[in-house]
């Protein structure tokens, strides 16, 4: 339950600071001596996280729903088309990404790159249209892989179409939330479709994914704060230098 209890800090952290969630789970792992836990536990602190997100932005998804902001919701739906895509094609193929350390901190090395380039766009007041919603979507695809933070690649391909700050992140976060529900969706049926149980023995129980992600949950709502604080400010650029540094150790060490 310890061990389930950092990987979910982690989770939380690193899901809205623009550090890669999937990077520091691989890495805890690895440091933990956890070995391969499934994804199921990645799956579920996620989920964790996007209820930490429905929480934070309560008020704006009460004001799309009873609004029936139509548009807004379709450039949520628009965003969710190139994971999709990316998933559906190459899942199975992404499991050896998951299992290496080197990857993810090359990926990290990437990551930090792109936010720290972010020092050099100028802040923005524009809307997310439809087009630059889909290259939002186009980055968050990009991100799926371990070590390249989504939040990270969303708000940086805002930045560089100039979208509000603010703005940026409302979407980004809510953006979110199709293909992590279908993520959760599918590893659920998939249990269910498991007839035998050694089929599922690499799987953390369901019990320690729930718990843990009801700590990702708690975790990521002050982590959530954090981001949009960032935002408002000129330091968001800030965790590009951390990532290159966490890369290269990752590289040289792990």
């Amino acid at each position: 339950m310890l061990e389930i209890a950092i990987l979910s800090v982690l989770q939380g952290i690193a899901e809205f600071l623009p550090i890669s969630s999937s990077g520091h789970l691989v890495l805890g792992k690895t440091f933990l001596g956890l070995g391969d836990v499934g994804m199921r536990l990645d799956i579920f602190l996620h989920v964790g996280t996007l209820v930490s997100v429905f929480v934070f932005y309560f008020s704006v998804i009460r004001r799309i729903v009873t609004h029936m902001e139509w548009p807004y919701v379709a450039k949520v739906a628009l965003s969710a088309i190139p994971i999709g895509i990316v998933g559906i094609l190459f899942r199975h193929r992404l499991a050896d990404a998951f299992a290496s350390p080197a990857f993810v901190g090359g990926a990290l090395m990437f990551t930090g790159s792109v936010l720290t380039l972010t020092r050099f766009l100028p802040k923005g007041d524009r809307d997310v249209s439809f087009l630059r919603a889909f290259l939002m979507g186009l980055a968050q695809a990009v991100a799926i892989l371990p070590g390249v933070s989504r939040s990270g690649m969303t708000l940086a391909a805002a930045r560089a179409t100039k979208v509000d700050g603010e703005k940026a992140a409302e979407f980004s976060f809510l953006m979110s939330a199709p293909p992590i529900a279908g993520a959760a969706i599918l590893e659920t049926l998939k249990a269910l479709r498991e007839a035998e149980p050694a089929a599922a023995a690499t799987e953390t129980s369901w019990g320690l994914c729930i718990f843990g992600a009801i700590v990702a949950a708690i975790v990521g709502w002050f982590a959530l704060k954090v981001l949009v604080s960032s935002l408002k400010g000129r330091w968001f650029w800030l965790f590009g230098p951390y990532c290159l540094v966490a890369g290269l150790l990752t590289v040289l060490f792990a």
